[in-house]
């Protein structure tokens, strides 16, 4: 181990247990909830395997009250949680490492579609999705709160959990209590106690219960401006009843801040007091991935543990790589939030770094150790884009021979031109990862500057071809709004995707279709903006960047563009060109104006490159599999995940099959 490094192994008392070492993979969603504890155990063990010393669970309702589908979370209202929340702890303490548990009520966060049961809050107020009130809590309501909190805590330490949570952050419902705007009450539980007696007497009964095994810790904002001051007493009077404060801020947006607007270690200027104020460990987040900047954070005393979710699910192994002192090999978060976005959609999170990830169980991968080969092989990949470096690599490592060749220079395929956007050099990443792996394989020949067509390929004699050759965007129109496409999109002013990432400066007028809704409309947009360009941004949904809203950053997105003078045209399409002008469509009226356009960019669908795949049609190859946007444009994570999956199943006649949990009756 690099001894510079050896403050981050020391173990660190909380309250009645001790963590190994200060690498605490915090609580985080995980698309997989309660339904799931298979596949949620084994993606925890993997990150204990990896040096985690702290493995938590995602947020845990505590009763049918909270209810949060069609969100998965996990729960611990019955024994039956008991003894899937004991499969995690099992599988977490077989590496040393400590398992916590988020005790969750969301007051009125959650709809209760599934338990039907009445939200509650504080007040009655309006339910976060749903078009409902919750019920004002009385004190028979408080009563019930205090009774199925402390039966989830005790359950808790029946499922062997080290580490157990009350939840006062993210607007959950002891922060709806400790809210000055959302509490009016004018009994104990309102302002005379700041709204935190509830708080208090939650801590007390955890603390009399289990606090002599369990270690008893605490989710809870910090504030700003005017209430700062009343919330550091507030941090000071809980330290008592606290064995560990896991902190955070206001702003989601900032805590799960995408790279496109939030960098690493962005919560230090507003957390780093509360170690003073309690003297008991502090916990928090900031995407760390720099071995130096979590060294740093202890030495200065901002934090006492490290606190990870979309660093953990990058690189669950990134603990022993520090420790092994192989920074190069730790696969860097790029905060692109694809693990948090899936959480939002109701599925298992994914990764766009690691495409293991959620996988663990269902398929058996792992994203230190592959399937060795059967001893077939070699194979030739076409294209070095993330499907092709990934599957490459995922092959290498199996034992097979590999040529990789790429038509130019540069490896990375669409990465290099989209982390060129503003904000997106750290998606650089996903490239320079896979090339540094495959530096490192002998078995992996690689071919820069090398076209490959029909002929050549037959040239080379080889059985096995996997071709990424990617996708270009199309510019005809077609995609969501025009399957068809639009026939005057056939105009001198339209300017592939491609193309308008490349526009030098100038005050030319451009008009973006954005039929895509996730980054690229945006930020392009953006790039434009910033070059001096004024542009017009036309989506047919009733935001910029629709689909960026599950990755947590549309709102940023949305005052970026405003504030950069881009004109946002919603609700609407580009239902035709004129010689210099655009004719803009109202998708519920049908009505039309008229804009001056000089450069028309339509962001609808991309074109899979599969022409070489076409051509290898019927040539007599043993293997033969066209991977990544080249078979199903997508998003880069799909793109990984493709070639991981074609690589680890190339030849595997005795790989495991796709499981599947279900309820058995």
């Amino acid at each position: 181990m690099d001894s510079r490094f050896s403050l981050l192994f020391e173990p660190v008392k909380i309250g009645p247990v001790v963590a190994p070492n200060r690498f605490y993979q915090v609580p985080h969603c995980t698309g997989m909830g309660y339904a799931m504890p298979q596949t949620l155990a084994a993606m925890r063990e993997v990150k204990a395997e990896g040096g985690w010393g702290v493995v938590n669970t995602e947020y845990c309702s505590i009763h049918p009250t909270s209810d949060d589908v069609p969100y998965p979370f996990a729960s611990l209202w019955d024994e039956g949680d008991v003894r899937s929340q004991a499969l995690m702890t099992e599988k977490v303490h077989r590496f040393g490492s400590l398992a916590g548990v988020e005790l969750w009520h969301g007051g009125a966060r959650p709809s209760n579609l599934h338990s039907r049961e009445v939200p509650m809050s504080v007040e009655s107020i309006p339910v976060a999705n749903s078009p409902w009130q919750t019920r004002r809590m009385d004190r028979e309501d408080i009563k019930n709160l205090r009774k199925w909190h402390l039966e989830a805590a005790i359950r808790a330490r029946r499922a062997n959990f080290d580490i157990v949570y009350v939840y006062a952050a993210h607007g959950y419902l002891l922060a709806q209590f400790l809210n000055p705007e959302l509490n009016g009450r004018d009994d104990e539980y309102g302002a005379s106690s700041g709204g935190a007696k509830l708080l208090f007497e939650m801590l007390e009964d955890m603390r009399e219960a289990i606090g002599d095994r369990c270690a008893i810790a605490i989710r809870i904002d910090v504030a700003r401006g005017q209430d700062k001051d009343a919330r550091d007493q507030l941090l000071t009077s809980l330290a008592p009843l606290v064995d560990l404060f896991d902190i955070t801020v206001p702003e989601y947006s900032l805590e799960m801040g995408v790279s496109r607007f939030t960098k690493e270690g962005s919560l230090e200027a507003d957390v780093s007091h509360v170690k003073s104020l309690t003297n008991k460990p502090v916990v928090s987040v900031g995407r760390f991935t720099s071995p130096e900047s979590m060294l740093s954070q202890v030495k200065r005393g901002v934090l006492d543990l490290i606190g990870a979710a979309r660093p953990s699910i990058a690189d669950p192994f990134l603990p022993n790589k520090i420790r092994e002192g192989r920074f190069e090999d730790i696969r860097e978060c790029i905060g692109c939030n694809i693990c948090y976005g899936h959480n939002s959609l109701g599925a298992p999170l994914r990764c766009t770094q690691n495409p293991t990830m959620g996988e663990e169980w269902r398929r058996g991968w792992h994203p230190e150790r592959v399937t060795k080969s059967d001893g077939q092989g070699p194979v030739l990949v076409v294209g070095a884009g993330p499907a092709g470096l990934e599957a490459a690599l995922t092959l290498g490592r199996r034992g097979i021979d590999v040529m990789l060749a790429e038509a130019s220079r540069q490896f990375g395929g669409r990465v290099n031109i989209e982390s060129r956007l503003p904000g997106l050099s750290e998606w650089g990443r996903v490239r320079d990862w896979r090339v540094t792996q495959i530096e490192k394989q002998a078995n992996i020949e690689v071919f820069r500057e090398s076209f490959m067509d029909a002929q050549s390929i037959s040239e080379l004699g080889i059985e096995h071809v996997m071709v990424a050759t990617g996708s270009r965007w199309r510019v005809d129109g077609r995609g969501r709004s025009f399957p068809a496409g639009v026939a005057s999109y056939a105009s001198p002013m339209t300017q592939s995707v491609e193309d308008a990432m490349k526009a030098a400066a100038g005050t030319r007028d451009y008009v973006i279709f954005d039929d895509d809704h996730y980054y690229i409309g945006t930020a392009l947009a953006e790039m434009l903006a910033l070059s001096g360009h004024r542009v017009m941004l036309v989506t047919p949904q009733g935001r910029a960047g629709h689909w960026s809203g599950y990755t947590a950053e549309q709102a940023n997105v949305q005052k970026r563009l405003l504030s950069l003078g881009v004109n946002l045209r919603t609700n609407s399409v580009v239902a035709a060109l004129g010689p210099d002008s655009a004719e803009i469509e109202c998708v519920y009226t049908g009505r039309r104006d008229t804009v001056l356009c000089g450069v028309f960019v339509p962001v609808t669908s991309r074109e899979p490159n599969d022409q070489l795949w076409r051509d290898l049609q019927d040539t007599g190859l043993t293997t033969l599999r066209r991977i990544g946007d080249c078979g199903a444009p997508g998003i880069i994570a799909q793109a990984v995940y493709d070639g991981h999956r074609n690589g680890e199943e190339f030849g595997s006649a005795n790989r495991q099959g796709v499981m599947r949990e279900r309820a058995f009756v």
